[in-house]
């Protein structure tokens, strides 16, 4: 499965972006998928996640109620609308596909088998 993030760019605090992730190469409806996201320095950080279904989603704290995730499975397209972004929101986010949604909520990056080339956020005050 090939992954393809898009929609980053430069925004000021506030603002809003939506990053899209474009798979290929696979049944795209058989992959759980998930947002991380990498400041300088910093470790890879779990931001959000969606199971198969569409239905169950999981958000990590700093995120919850200003991200959203979400799927089309007809556009094999996975998306995350993000909203009140802060300073500490800058990083590479990267999308990522795992065929076992069992453990979604945990939020480990070792459980995802494919992953996305990363899209720059950047927030500026």
């Amino acid at each position: 499965v090939q992954l393809q993030a898009s929609g980053g760019g430069l925004v000021q605090t506030g603002g809003s972006l939506r990053l899209s992730c474009a798979a290929s190469g696979g049944t795209f409806s058989s992959y759980a998928m998930g947002w991380f996201r990498q400041a300088p320095g910093k470790e890879r950080e779990f931001v959000a996640a969606i199971k198969k279904n569409e239905v169950y989603k999981y958000y990590n704290a700093p995120v919850k109620g200003r991200f959203s995730i979400s799927r089309d499975n007809a556009r094999n397209t996975v998306y995350l609308q993000m909203n009140s972004l802060n300073l500490e929101d800058t990083a590479v986010y990267y999308c990522a596909a795992t065929s076992v949604d069992a453990r979604l909520g945990f939020g480990l990056s070792s459980d995802y088998d494919y992953w996305g080339q990363g899209t720059q956020v950047t927030v500026s005050s």
